[in-house]
């Protein structure tokens, strides 16, 4: 008598598929065209489906990861669904930055990228107002903007992931002990040798927060053999994560100095080049998704921004399935993060 086969058809399949060079993931990019194309800022406008619906959206991803977490797969992808929705979707793609771009600051993305994106996108919808959805950094970005410069047509912000209160990241302490007994020379010295952080190390610190599921990950791979979607998403996650992008070294420094090291976020000012950037001037609804078992932005950490907008008419604080990725593009975003965001939009139409 012969026993059960210790893999099925289907799950040999799936495995096959998955470490196939193909993959099982559909990857195929969400149709869109070229608005602009410059030096470390590219718009692009997704191609609309036939109807259309609320304001038009701007997509701002971080620094240090491709403007394709936004678009991460088919069935996975927040650009897709918004489109498929009928809004008019935009989004700004810094492209991978190089030698010379080492003395990029993140006013540089705050004074001159995001901005010059939100007068286009709201040219090219005869003067509409712009919703923005930022991502992590993206949202931090954004954030700024908003600060800096109210004279822009922004409707409302909507962030993931994006944290303000780095003393509530327990990652960061080492790094914060490190730095107050060396007053931030050590890294902040090697920071300025290599120009900022290759994509290499970025791509090595983003998987060191999650060491445990990639130890885990053969083991994860097996026992999921036969969900061909789980393994799907696996795949795009890891395209994604083994393709980040170097950050400029003056961006870089700023991050590790000024909000991994002094934590200056928290307050809600830090001075800018020109002036101080003061959240509590914002008087544009704002949202913030936390992902419940993000380790890279605990919820803690991104919900603190509810206390720095005291003149937000509307401050959101959603908490949602997924870790740092998973909640802006997880298999229960749909049903969760995407549906706050439409919610939130469709509440602060003008």
């Amino acid at each position: 008598m012969s026993g059960q086969p210790l893999i099925s058809r289907e799950a040999l399949t799936n495995l096959t598929d998955f470490l196939s060079k193909r993959g099982i993931a559909d990857m195929t990019d969400t149709p869109s065209e070229i608005l602009y194309d410059k030096p470390n800022a590219t718009l692009k406008r997704y191609i609309p489906g036939p109807k259309r619906a609320g304001l038009p959206v701007l997509l701002v991803p971080p620094l240090g990861s491709q403007a394709k977490c936004f678009d991460l797969r088919r069935g996975c992808s927040l650009a897709e669904h918004l489109v498929e929705n009928g809004v008019p979707t935009y989004l700004i793609d810094y492209g991978a930055p190089t030698w010379q771009d080492r003395n990029l600051g993140v006013e540089h993305y705050i004074n001159k990228v995001v901005p010059e994106a939100v007068r286009r996108v709201s040219e090219d919808n005869n003067g509409a107002a712009v919703n923005v959805i930022g991502w992590c950094m993206g949202g931090l970005i954004s954030i700024g903007v908003v600060a800096v410069h109210p004279e822009l047509p922004i409707n409302a912000l909507a962030m993931v992931a994006s944290p303000f209160d780095f003393s509530k990241n327990p990652l960061m302490r080492p790094l914060q002990a490190i730095g107050k007994y060396t007053g931030g020379a050590i890294v902040g010295s090697a920071i300025k040798v290599m120009g900022g952080s290759s994509a290499k190390v970025t791509e090595l610190a983003f998987k060191a927060t999650a060491l445990p599921t990639y130890l885990k990950k053969p083991v994860t791979l097996w026992r999921k053999r036969d969900d061909r979607e789980f393994l799907a998403q696996i795949g795009a996650v890891d395209e994604l994560m083994n393709n980040m992008l170097a950050y400029p070294g003056r961006a870089t420094l700023q991050a590790y100095q000024r909000l991994a090291m002094r934590n200056e976020l928290a307050s809600g000012k830090i001075q800018g080049p020109n002036k101080v950037v003061d959240l509590s001037e914002i008087t544009i609804p704002v949202m913030n998704v936390a992902g419940s078992s993000d380790v890279i932005a605990p919820p803690a950490a991104v919900h603190h921004v509810g206390e720095l907008l005291p003149n937000s008419p509307d401050v959101r604080l959603p908490l949602a399935p997924g870790g740092h990725l998973g909640v802006l593009t997880g298999g229960k975003a749909a049903t969760t993060t995407w549906r706050y965001i439409d919610e939130f939009f469709a509440d602060h139409r003008p």
